[in-house]
């Protein structure tokens, strides 16, 4: 299926704001003076290596600073044998529980998921059937947006960049919070529980606004209903008809619960941590979040799976063809195809080395799902890359660990074949992490110690102050300091 998610306006807005004389100005000032940015702000690289720095906070191989303790949960990618450390298949716990044991035994009892897991991820420990469906009469009362908020702020500017659209509705609602700067667990607690509720409903209703005024499509806004669980609401809202399988909803569940938390480092977690530090409110600390899910590098990649699985049935003849799928993929990994990147989406992972467990534990649900959708022949194509892959990329690549498939190399096919739109895979990948974000900020504040302040040296030598009249055009940048030998 060929996915075009970008669109330009029918208003002819858009245009309009390009060819206003003070944009142009603006335009023509910036494409002028890109180079000098690029020139006083460009660092050698081999100055990071010889001062020890460990760009992206971590090693070569995968292993990161530590910045942080947590009980929230764990990551597992290696063992500790002899003092080396031997890759290993992937775990993943949530409070110390196997994810894989959590997914199992939510699919075996018959449960939706969601719901439980944001309760154990919040309060320590799994709930009773008591404390679980008061928890859930809780999230349901607390999904109510304020009077006419849906009208006055989600359907107003809508855009096609749904993240930026969440987080401006998220900043809004703080203005209706009179508790807004109490920062004392309770409140913070409340506050959290809140976003969690709504934030389904923001992206949801979002996309709607934006699939009507900006494409001229039908508009229709649905409540949750009270009794559903979250994936369930999630189609419900989503679908004009309001229906959905009890595997659609299953396998969403599934998605959402595998999404949820991923460790205290990875960047929206780590933002969560950071501007939590810094003593600003929830609402903000979530837009931040937000703003750092929404970059191509953490919550984007399920996208470019789907894109470039899209890239491959266009120029492979037959996909069944072993041998002319290699050669496509080795093409992809040379940079001669598809975005020219130099990477096949969706395999490797930072921190895992053999194995991704959410992949693992997701898969089997995605092949009933494409058995049920009719798309078979896709998953197919999906395991075949999963398994050609590696093979490729070691032979193509210096690799420090395992390559394997991670959970963004299903999740985007499963959005695919629930027809959720291209706009809306981040936001729900959004839906799910709140509630590891949220458990991260109540960790941080309840943990307060100092503000999260990292180092950054400086390479510039010192310069002497320049009168202004000494000055002209075309001046040497600062002499980049070298370290001696």
């Amino acid at each position: 299926m060929k996915h075009d998610h970008i669109h330009k306006r029918k208003d002819g807005l858009a245009s309009l704001r390009d060819t206003s004389p003070y944009n142009k100005k603006l335009t023509d000032y910036a494409k002028e003076h890109a180079a000098l940015c690029l020139d006083a702000s460009s660092i050698d690289p081999a100055l990071y290596d010889s001062f020890g720095v460990k760009r992206g906070l971590r090693d070569l191989d995968g292993q990161g600073v530590l910045a942080g303790l947590t009980t929230i949960s764990s990551i597992k990618a290696f063992d500790e044998r002899d003092g080396k450390r031997i890759p290993c298949h992937g775990e993943l716990r949530y409070r110390g529980y196997d994810i894989i044991k959590l997914v199992e035994g939510a699919a075996q009892e018959g449960r939706f998921g969601f719901e439980e897991t944001a309760y154990l991820l919040l309060f320590g420990f799994l709930p009773s059937p008591g404390e679980l469906a008061h928890f859930k009469s809780i999230l349901a009362v607390s999904s109510s947006l304020p009077k006419n908020f849906t009208r006055d702020v989600i359907m107003k500017a809508p855009s096609s960049d749904m993240m930026n659209s969440l987080s401006r509705s998220v900043l809004t609602l703080a203005s209706y919070d009179k508790s807004l700067t109490d920062p004392s667990v309770e409140n913070v607690l409340r506050q959290c529980i809140f976003l969690i509720s709504v934030l389904p409903r923001l992206a949801v209703y979002g996309y709607h606004a934006y699939n009507h005024y900006e494409r001229g499509e039908s508009l229709y806004i649905h409540n949750p209903l009270r009794g559903l669980s979250a994936s369930q609401n999630i189609l419900r809202m989503l679908r004009p008809d309001m229906t959905f399988t009890d595997l659609e909803a299953r396998v969403l569940d599934l998605s959402l619960m595998l999404h949820m938390e991923h460790g205290g480092g990875n960047n929206s977690t780590f933002t969560t941590h950071i501007v939590s530090s810094a003593g600003s409110d929830t609402y903000s600390v979530m837009a931040a979040a937000l703003s750092s899910l929404k970059g191509p590098r953490h919550g984007g990649a399920n996208i470019k799976v789907v894109e470039m699985m899209d890239d491959i049935k266009h120029h492979v003849r037959d996909v069944s063809d072993d041998e002319r799928l290699e050669r496509y993929l080795t093409k992809l990994l040379r940079g001669e195809a598809f975005d020219r990147k130099g990477l096949i989406y969706g395999m490797g992972h930072a921190v895992y080395s053999l194995s991704d467990p959410r992949a693992r534990v997701f898969k089997h649900f995605v092949e009933l799902l494409a058995e049920e959708k009719g798309f078979s022949e896709d998953f197919a194509l999906y395991s075949a890359v999963e398994r050609l892959a590696p093979e490729i990329i070691a032979s193509e690549r210096r690799i420090y660990k395992g390559v394997s498939p991670n959970v963004d190399f299903y999740s985007g096919f499963v959005y695919n074949m629930l027809g959720i739109p291209l706009e809306l895979y981040t936001p729900i990948f959004a839906m799910a992490r709140i509630v590891g974000w949220s458990a991260h900020r109540l960790e941080e504040i309840i943990n307060a110690g100092k503000i999260i302040r990292p180092n950054y040296m400086s390479v510039t030598d010192e310069r002497d102050y320049t009168p202004i009249d000494k000055r002209g055009r075309g001046r040497p940048r600062a002499v980049i300091f070298k370290r001696e030998e």
